[in-house]
């Protein structure tokens, strides 16, 4: 562990493979998952903040003149945020798109610098609870969301008696109604209107059971939970 903390080629080297090859797995977990950054993207991110990282401390011990070891690992943190916005969308249903890539981009980055420095145990930490969060904790997240009695759908309904029904059927469940926003989303049928309403559920009822109840309704063509 001591000579891979260290400056010499063979150490900067091994740690260089390590970032990209750590980088990869984080990737190939998001590529899994049809996500727009893969394995490439991630094992590039990786590896150029390790070699960031590298550079730095070489300029530092070896360069001869005064360096701020924290000057280029400071840009990247700062350079992969604009990298990882760039994988965010936000659709026509309000729906937030990629923000789990852009995060993982980022803290990827982190831990790319991290072994780049030598610090190789908090990189292998960082790795660790990546990998735990984007493969374990998505299973806590919809779980939570299951159970939560706040409920936002996106229905294509007949745009003439589609709402009324609609309400008339959540006041029979007792479910409040928050809001209700027409979007400009392109529906099945085109006579239909496409909406976003949120409601509050009862206790008594579940997202599923809601979820049927509006799409036996004769005036809806289609609801999906955003």
């Amino acid at each position: 562990m001591e000579f891979l903390t260290g400056m010499s080629d063979a150490a900067v080297a091994i740690r260089l493979i390590l970032a990209t090859v750590l980088g990869s797995i984080i990737g190939w977990e998001r590529i899994v998952r049809r996500h727009s950054a893969g394995i490439k993207t991630f094992a590039l991110v990786s590896l150029g903040a390790a070699m960031a990282s590298a550079l730095n401390l070489y300029l530092v011990k070896n360069g001869g003149f005064q360096a701020d070891a924290a000057r280029i690992p400071a840009q990247v943190v700062s350079g992969i945020g604009f990298l990882g916005a760039g994988t965010i969308l936000v659709t026509g249903r309000n729906q937030i798109k990629g923000l789990t890539t852009a995060a993982s981009l980022w803290v990827t980055s982190c831990m790319g610098m991290a072994i780049g420095a030598g610090y190789l145990v908090a990189g292998l930490v960082c790795f660790g609870l990546i990998m735990f969060a984007n493969l374990f904790l998505v299973y806590l997240n919809q779980l939570v969301g299951e159970r939560t009695r706040y409920l936002s759908l996106y229905i294509e309904l007949e745009e003439e008696s589609g709402v009324r029904n609609l309400r008339k059927l959540l006041l029979e469940y007792g479910v409040q109604i928050n809001s209700i926003t027409k979007t400009k989303e392109k529906t099945l049928r085109s006579h239909d209107a496409a909406i976003i309403i949120d409601i509050h559920l009862g206790k008594e009822h579940s997202h599923q059971e809601v979820l049927e109840a509006i799409s036996n309704l004769a005036s809806v063509e289609y609801v999906e939970e955003v």
